[in-house]
């Protein structure tokens, strides 16, 4: 009986711990949470390489949240001549080790929408680099991309 209280504070203590862990575990961030800006890209088709960004006077970011990503592109004139430009999308994402997959549910280029794509994500401190093929029969697209992008919130 003198061990009744002992055994009753370890198991409190158990209990305890075990909720913290569980606690931490449900609130654990991806690591791509938050605002990327991209710093380059380019399309590799048939062995042909096309550098796609920067492009003068644009500008794309891109925003994750622990499931969802969504990107813009915009001229930086704010549409105020020719060079009018803007582009969006947004989707589901999962993240396991280094394998990246999306899932495309909106994009202003409407051909592209509820397509799934695979890519090897590979995030260095605040450096990004998203390297994986585009594929959609429907457009006759087929190509790798290297996307690298840089951590600004």
């Amino acid at each position: 009986m003198k061990y009744l209280p002992f055994i009753a504070i370890a198991i409190s203590l158990l209990s305890c711990s075990q909720q913290k862990e569980e606690s931490s575990t449900a609130t654990s961030r991806s690591p791509l949470t938050g605002t990327w800006k991209l710093i380059s890209a380019k399309s590799i088709e048939n062995n042909d390489t096309t550098v796609t960004a920067p492009v003068a006077g644009q500008e794309t970011i891109k925003i994750f949240n622990d499931s969802y990503f969504a990107f813009f592109t915009h001229d930086l004139n704010h549409g105020a001549d020719s060079t009018a430009v803007f582009g969006s999308g947004s989707g589901t994402y999962t993240l396991v080790k280094d394998v990246y997959n999306e899932h495309l549910e909106y994009c202003s280029y409407r051909g592209w929408e509820d397509k799934d794509f695979s890519f090897v994500m590979q995030i260095k401190q605040d450096t990004i680099i998203q390297n994986g093929i585009e594929k959609i029969d429907s457009l006759n697209i087929n190509h790798e991309i290297v996307e690298t992008y840089v951590r600004i919130r």
